[in-house]
């Protein structure tokens, strides 16, 4: 016969006092737990033995508890609401219904797709406890590799092969320039042509390598991107563009947010030129709220 495990036998034990304590009828009690009197019975005086003290005054009619059988019935009712609560939280962690999920946002895009993927996930799994911050795509990469984080929104590309990323939306790129820019003047798309040589600021490459790559590669094809000044973050490039002697190009969400006085915002001419904002996270992550979040990328 396999041994009893003496956890189990503890709990069970402490249940079946704290029936008894609510019924003070062994008869009664052991209905209540579905068990045989004499087993009931059994399992008390050993809970009786292991403790060294009475729990119960018995006699023929029934039974009452002891002055220290009150006090070790409302610790057992205490211990076992702890027991009770600690299991349904862990059954809500393997099924992803609860846990914690810690989620950083790039600093480039927010609003839109992000903030709307972020929402549903709120309202449907409202137990799960959302940790963010916010950073640029290379920390935020670095973050999910140390495991530091569980998913983060980036900028891709994103060359690690530890992480899984999945396009959330795509954004449009526009050229800022200063308000008495020859450029700002009309509503006329921008042609490439017309950028190049100009000067211009950017944030540093470290901070996303892929983002900066692609746009320049986007908006200055052949050459003649022309970088006379960094910025540490999108509203100090626009600042920058507002003092008058330098262009960037912007993704259109973060721009138009901002609302920097003295820039203007321009689009370009097909093809129109865009970045992607991705949802990535650990190819090995045991978290279950990650796959809770990823499954909403898919319609329903």
């Amino acid at each position: 016969m396999a041994a009893s495990d003496p956890g189990r036998d503890d709990l069970r034990r402490w249940r079946y006092f704290v029936v008894l304590a609510e019924e003070l009828h062994f008869t009664r009690a052991a209905a209540r737990l579905r068990i045989a009197q004499p087993a009931l019975s059994q399992q008390i005086r050993a809970l009786e033995r292991q403790l060294g003290v009475p729990l119960l005054h018995r006699d023929s009619h029934g039974c009452a508890l002891t002055g220290v059988g009150e006090q070790v019935a409302a610790e057992a009712r205490r211990l076992l609401a702890d027991v009770d609560a600690a299991t349904a939280r862990i059954r809500d962690l393997v099924g992803g219904r609860g846990g914690r999920l810690r989620l950083a946002y790039t600093r480039s895009a927010r609003g839109g797709r992000v903030d709307a993927l972020v929402a549903r996930f709120r309202e449907r799994h409202p137990e799960v406890e959302l940790v963010a911050e916010t950073g640029w795509t290379a920390p935020n990469v670095a973050g999910l590799l140390a495991g530091r984080l569980d998913v983060a929104f980036v900028r891709p590309p994103v060359p690690e092969p530890g992480l899984t990323c999945r396009t959330v939306d795509a954004e449009e790129l526009l050229l800022a320039v200063p308000a008495g820019h020859p450029l700002a003047a009309g509503r006329r798309r921008v042609h490439r042509t017309e950028v190049v040589g100009l000067p211009a600021v950017m944030w540093p490459r470290e901070n996303g390598p892929g983002m900066f790559d692609r746009t320049i590669a986007q908006v200055w094809p052949d050459g003649g991107f022309h970088l006379v000044r960094q910025e540490p973050d999108d509203e100090q490039l626009l600042r920058a563009v507002a003092g008058g002697d330098v262009v960037a190009a912007v993704p259109a969400g973060r721009a138009r947010a901002l609302k920097v006085p003295g820039v203007r915002l321009r689009r370009f001419t097909a093809p129109v030129p865009t970045v992607d904002i991705a949802l990535a996270w650990r190819h090995d992550t045991t978290n279950p709220a990650v796959r809770r979040l990823v499954a909403l990328l898919d319609p329903d």
